[in-house]
């Protein structure tokens, strides 16, 4: 059974949401507060739903927080629904972003959709390690490390890292990438992919400023350096 954790302070809420996520079959763990969600996020969920606006810590700075030890999705619920925001929550290791008031069936629909996209990726036949000039790519581990210093990536980072290291000299489209990575349901723009690279381009480069890796193709997208 997979279990979500739900962190709102909205009780009310909170136990609506909980409610709809065990009559599909989940186990649903619920904090009122960013400190009893960080304590609870060490309970390695396998999907977090994460509300924003929060009195002691929002849920952007939680997320901040959590995301270097927590690799699963997390879903951010939100009233606010400018681009900006949108943008913000996707860039610090965000999932996908629900603005509300919602359906709690779109709701379960991408719970659904991101535990589905999880399992692929975890059942991938992908090869232990890659090799770049100065980085290596731990694929298994989820780490990279450039000058033998590793590099600290977000989830969405280093899934970017991966699909264009794993397809050196192949070049994609903004589109392509968001699509592979957030996939067709995702709510959100190809800014956001524009976001995280240059993230993970600023990343690289404190430790290695001689090599590009990922290339710009001006007017198509991105590839890593064959």
């Amino acid at each position: 059974m997979e279990t979500i954790l739900v962190i709102d302070d909205e009780t009310d809420l909170t136990m609506i949401i909980k409610d709809a996520l065990e009559s599909n079959g989940y186990k649903v763990l619920t904090a009122n507060n960013g400190f009893d969600g960080i304590e609870l996020s060490r309970k390695d969920p396998d999907l977090i739903i994460l509300d924003i606006m929060m009195p002691d810590i929002d849920g952007y700075n939680l997320c901040s927080l959590i995301r270097d030890s927590v690799d699963c999705p997390i879903l951010f619920l939100s009233a606010r629904d400018s681009e900006g925001d949108k943008i913000k929550g996707l860039a610090i290791g965000g999932d996908d972003y629900i603005t509300k008031p919602f359906s709690l069936k779109e709701l379960v629909s991408r719970v659904k959709a991101h535990l589905r996209r999880e399992k692929r990726r975890i059942n991938k036949v992908i090869p232990n390690a890659l090799t770049f000039k100065k980085m290596d790519i731990d694929l298994k581990g989820f780490i990279v490390r450039v000058n033998n210093k590793n590099i600290n990536l977000t989830k969405r980072e280093f899934e970017i890292v991966e699909l264009l290291a794993l397809h050196p000299g192949q070049v994609f489209s903004k589109d392509q990438i968001y699509e592979k990575i957030w996939g067709y349901d995702g709510l959100g723009d190809t800014s956001t992919v524009t976001e995280h690279i240059k993230n993970i381009r600023s990343k690289i480069s404190s430790q290695d400023k001689e090599n590009k890796y990922i290339e710009t193709v001006w007017g198509l997208g991105y590839r890593w350096e064959a």
